[in-house]
């Protein structure tokens, strides 16, 4: 049997939260943009129209803001290994 006490090994800081709600929802603001050009191209938008409004912005999102999300999922992952070996090596 184990023996584990059913407290977390290791709490949850503020900075992990951010990193998490952060990186979820930039990455569903990106797919949502990506799908507004989808349908946008599908209900017969030329590039053209693409060039003007918010349309660049829309089409900026997705370009940056996916691999920011990735970076901020890998940065939370070391972050969240580094804390664990620690913990570990404390007990």
């Amino acid at each position: 049997m184990s023996t584990k006490s059913p407290d977390p090994d290791v709490p949850v800081r503020r900075v992990d939260s951010i990193l998490a709600f952060g990186a979820l929802g930039i990455a569903a603001a990106s797919v949502l943009c990506f799908l507004a050009i989808i349908i946008g191209t599908a209900v017969g938008m030329r590039q053209e129209d693409f060039g003007g409004g918010v349309w660049p912005v829309v089409a900026a999102v997705p370009y940056w803001g996916l691999p920011v999300a990735f970076v901020m999922i890998i940065v939370l992952l070391v972050m969240t290994f580094i804390r664990k070996s620690r913990a570990a090596s404390r007990s």
